[in-house]
């Protein structure tokens, strides 16, 4: 567990990336079981792995796609609630995470990536001040990338603009939800000041429940859904889901 720790906190994340493609298959290999399961790609293990730059969460990263809770979560919500996997869309996703962008390549979507790091996106592109023409995108995916952000308005801003009418996103953050408002502090620099008060080096800030009333200030209109209620204990815990967890849906008008 705290090699783990160490790992991510030492290793620039676009180094880990290239990494992983390898070390991935090993550990799949060793930790092969029938105790958990991962949805997106079924296969079962015996555990999963710990992650967690600061504070690290016991059995939750999947050996084969590298999923996490929010991950999974996610995919149930695509799969059962929307026509994501059934009809071609035009599909911006930010910062694409490893479990989904060979799954969604695989589908009929136009589909793009865009990150400033990433060395599996397929456009360098700045949040703040994305390449695209407004009303250009059915879906966007932008998840676990607005704490990164300074100016997260001017990125929500950008999401909005490059968004079509009738659009849909779903823009996951680290959020506390028993915190009313949203704690951000530009003094703090130090990664590991960072680290303890914001849950992760390269966090500028943590999110509380007034994320969504910023969101619908954009204009997007916007749906907390608690999609964890949909699904059973029993395949909760076997797809190791975090209870309670929103997710934050957005449309344009």
């Amino acid at each position: 567990m705290k090699l783990f720790k160490i790992i991510l906190n030492t290793i620039p994340r676009p180094i880990l990336i290239k990494l992983s493609y390898v070390a991935r298959p090993l550990m799949a290999f060793y930790l092969r079981g029938n105790s958990y399961t991962d949805p997106i790609d079924n296969r079962s293990f015996r555990k999963f792995l710990p992650y967690g730059y600061e504070n690290q969460r016991e059995n939750v990263l999947s050996p084969s796609t590298l999923s996490l809770e929010r991950h999974r979560l996610l995919w149930l919500y695509l799969k059962n609630e929307t026509d994501f996997f059934t009809t071609k869309k035009k599909v911006l996703h930010m910062a694409p995470e490893q479990c989904f962008v060979n799954r969604f390549n695989d589908l009929e979507h136009e589909y793009i990536t865009a990150d400033l790091n990433s060395p599996i996106a397929d456009i360098r592109a700045n949040i703040t001040d994305l390449p695209f023409e407004e009303n250009t995108f059915d879906i966007i995916f932008c998840n676990h990338v607005l704490e990164h952000i300074q100016d997260d308005t001017k990125a929500m801003k950008e999401l909005y603009r490059v968004m079509k009418k009738g659009g849909m996103g779903v823009f996951q953050i680290p959020q506390d939800l028993n915190r009313e408002t949203t704690f951000e502090d530009n003094s703090i620099t130090d990664k590991k000041e960072r680290a303890k008060i914001f849950g992760q080096y390269d966090h500028v800030r943590i999110y509380g429940l007034d994320y969504f009333t910023k969101l619908r200030s954009i204009g997007f209109i916007v749906e907390e859904v608690n999609y964890s209620q949909k699904i059973s204990s029993e395949l909760s815990r076997r797809y190791r889901l975090m209870e309670g967890e929103l997710l934050p849906v957005v449309f344009k008008n």
